[in-house]
């Protein structure tokens, strides 16, 4: 069994149409991004698992903190996570064969190739969203509007929805959907506060390319009442927490079967069945509350920082304070007092001056605990999240590195 590459680029159609035609002959088939062809030359030269039995997708996972990582996903296994899927709609009232998917997220990812799964196994509608049509909200719905006959799924990340959000078409594209999964990255208060106030009908989930996208989804009806989290496990998995670092672990049969490390293809590492997500979560009664990773915390002046829950927090603040920031990203540096204190990558929102922005800043930082204060505030006008809605760290702790060397 050989690996095939199919470069997730021009018509979605085209791509969709050579994927089924080599699943269909058995294949296993890589799906990626031109530029990701150099990264995946040592897994074309490995040999793959002997225990894969059938047709398969290598898709790539992380890339916010370890670098590019690859996932060997058995169809199979996607099957049943759709199948799952199907299970927690019917228990919410719809009926998945009567379903039309839209799909406005990347093929290269697991969260853009699972609505095609999930179509497929169903027998129910897909359509597929362009990135440039999902970045205009107005030609959005004059020309994907949502049928009133049939129940309309949509899958975004929350940049995507942010977007949305921010243009009355959007929102009423929006409201016409049964649901709409949001993942891949944290739904921020104010993006969950407006959907309610909007009766846009979210479904945070919780997954990942290892677990074959959602184990977890909250139902859209609960998410108006006001409860908060990813809801419960799906019928196909079970969550347990590691009991001394809150530490997320998942059991699933969708689990992927191998992760590519180095130069070999090496079994996902499994504690009598369970993997090791790296998120720090919380398991209450009203299902999963993911708080942050456990790779990203950083310890300073004796206290532990969790960036990300910071980066959440300073938004808020700047949001309630008419601050014009568009983008924010908070990274670790070393410091000799401290251990390490955070930088803030600052984008301003529409080219507003950040000479003037970053006192204020520094002012609403006052409101932190000493060890989350930024220590230092930069301008960077490129700041940007990847196609997934999550920051891709490693390139943007680079950018400072450079920064520091000019």
């Amino acid at each position: 069994m050989t690996l095939q590459v199919l470069s997730d680029q021009g018509e979605r159609s085209t791509v969709l149409e050579a994927l089924e035609h080599a699943l269909a002959a058995g294949a296993v088939v890589a799906v990626i991004t031109p530029q990701e062809r150099a990264a995946l030359r040592p897994v074309l030269e490995a040999d793959l698992p002997l225990d894969l039995q059938g047709p398969a997708l290598v898709l790539g996972s992380g890339g916010s903190r370890g670098g590019r990582q690859w996932c060997l996903q058995p169809l199979a296994q996607l099957r049943l996570a759709a199948e799952a899927t199907a299970q927690w709609l019917e228990a919410i009232g719809l009926d998945p064969s009567q379903c039309e998917l839209f799909d406005p997220l990347p093929l290269h990812h697991i969260s853009g190739v699972m609505p095609w799964v999930r179509a497929r196994q169903w027998g129910a509608a897909l359509r597929c969203l362009s990135p440039e049509r999902m970045r205009d909200p107005v030609r959005l719905a004059q020309q994907e509007p949502v049928a009133a006959d049939r129940a309309a799924l949509l899958s975004v990340v929350p940049t995507q929805l942010e977007r949305l959000l921010g243009h009355p078409e959007g929102v009423r594209w929006l409201q016409g959907f049964a649901l709409v999964w949001v993942g891949g990255a944290a739904l921020n208060d104010s993006q969950a506060q407006r959907c309610r106030e909007w009766g846009i009908r979210l479904a945070p989930c919780y997954g990942s390319t290892e677990t074959a996208a959602m184990v977890t989804a909250l139902p859209p009806d609960q998410f108006l009442c006001g409860v908060a989290g990813c809801g419960h496990p799906l019928p196909h998995a079970e969550l347990r927490l590691d009991p001394s670092t809150s530490g997320l672990k998942v059991r699933s049969a969708s689990l992927a079967l191998a992760r590519f490390q180095v130069d070999r293809w090496q079994p996902l590492p499994l504690d009598q069945g369970w993997w090791s997500s790296g998120d720090r979560a919380e398991l209450t009664r009203d299902g999963l509350q993911v708080l942050g990773r456990l790779d990203g915390a950083i310890h300073s002046g004796g206290e532990t920082v969790f960036p990300d829950q910071v980066e959440a927090q300073v938004l808020l603040l700047c949001e309630s304070q008419g601050l014009p920031v568009e983008e924010l990203l908070l990274l670790p540096e070393p410091d000799p007092l401290w251990g390490e204190r955070l930088a803030a990558l600052v984008r301003p929102l529409d080219g507003a001056p950040f000479s003037a922005l970053e006192p204020q800043l520094q002012h609403l930082a006052q409101q932190l605990p000493p060890a989350q204060r930024p220590r230092r505030w930069l301008e960077c006008p490129a700041l940007q999240r990847n196609a997934m809605g999550k920051w891709e760290r490693q390139h943007w702790h680079q950018w400072l590195s450079l920064l520091e060397a000019i």
